[in-house]
């Protein structure tokens, strides 16, 4: 797609989003994403559905987060979830990810979410963990519609609360802070036709939709031609009653940026969320090809960053995964092999730094 700064252009292009992953885009890694990819690419307007006022190349998601833990947490328990919830203005437009199944939570949680200054929320509706699931949250929703809707409605309501929760924009001007929902096509089957119409009765910003099944986990390829169906079906209901402005977001197997547009160019999708292809490739957006060292300098600053930010509430083991997707060339090996063993950031950076000079 021809790069271009003219209005039309940048209306046109789809908006892309950096997925949220467990224990991968947290505070540290977002950053250096952010660093790497929103200033070493063009501005555009691709946020503009999730925060009107972005000028950015992508939007970023936290990982996700629970409302029930935000609210109803003793002190300690509630520090360590807000840790997940701490950003740099550099990841703006960024949304936080919430989960939970109770509706009372949920306004409260987005309440607080707001007046942290994020940008949007996002109602986890496809985490396929038990554990979520156990507590009706994430991919269990899909079975139950009405829950689902009385959430989305629950959180507009929490961020409507008071002129202070408002998406910050410049020379003042404020937003309301839009909802999203991350889904999927079904539980145990596809069943968009039925599910997604619930949701879009509530007129949540934007809907993501990861092109599989909650049975399918990650393991079926993702059908992009039912993100081509659910455009069709909010298109159908715009026409309707519900007079729908609802974007569609395609999420799967995306495996870069020209992926991405081709997708949405195809299935006339709004946007597309990116996510496992972003392990070591924090300048996948900006399509930035860095050298090996370059890689390993940056690698350096992630390991640093993560015991600056997480390193109190955080594994060290975390890194670890970063450490075999930043070196994944076969000449790397041995170093990645040596940065496997570590047990401390402080031992790692050793390594990095005198592989470094």
């Amino acid at each position: 797609m021809k790069k271009s700064h003219d209005a039309k252009a940048l209306r046109d292009r789809p908006i892309l989003c950096l997925a949220p992953m467990a224990d991968v885009t947290d505070a540290a890694f977002r950053y250096i994403i952010s660093k790497y990819s929103k200033f070493s690419s063009p501005k555009s307007d691709i946020g503009r559905t999730l925060c009107p006022t972005s000028g950015f190349s992508f939007v970023t998601y936290t990982e996700f987060v629970s409302a029930d833990g935000l609210v109803l947490a003793p002190e300690e328990g509630r520090k360590k979830l807000l840790k997940d919830l701490e950003y740099s203005e550099i990841e703006r437009p960024i949304v936080a990810q919430l989960f939970g199944s109770n509706p009372e939570n949920i306004e409260k949680a987005a309440k607080l979410v707001a007046e942290l200054g994020f940008n949007g929320i996002d109602i986890n509706m496809g985490c396929p963990d038990k554990s979520i699931e156990k507590q009706g949250a994430g991919a269990s929703l899909i079975k139950n519609p009405k829950l689902a809707r009385e959430i989305i409605a629950a959180a507009k309501r929490g961020v409507s609360q008071g002129q202070t929760l408002k998406c910050p924009g410049p020379k003042g001007l404020t937003f309301e802070i839009p909802i999203s929902v991350k889904t999927r096509l079904g539980y145990n089957k596809d069943e968009l036709e039925t599910w997604l119409p619930e949701l879009l009765a509530e007129n949540p910003a934007a809907i993501i939709i990861h092109a599989r099944t909650r049975k399918e986990m990650s393991k079926a390829p993702a059908r992009w031609e039912r993100i081509k169906r659910a455009v069709e079906i909010r298109n159908e209901m715009s026409k309707g009653i519900f007079d729908t402005k609802t974007l569609i977001i395609g999420n799967g197997d995306v495996k870069d940026v020209a992926d991405a547009v081709k997708k949405c160019e195809e299935t006339g999708a709004d946007g597309a969320m990116l996510g496992r292809t972003i392990f070591g490739n924090p300048w996948l957006f900006s399509d930035y090809k860095p050298t090996q060292k370059e890689r390993i300098k940056v690698l350096l600053e992630h390991t640093k960053l993560f015991e600056e930010k997480l390193g109190e509430i955080k594994n060290f083991a975390i890194m670890k995964k970063h450490f075999k997707e930043y070196l994944k060339s076969p000449d790397m090996r041995n170093l990645k092999f040596k940065l496997i063993r570590t047990e401390t950031a402080k031992e790692a950076e050793n390594i990095l730094m005198q592989f470094n000079t």
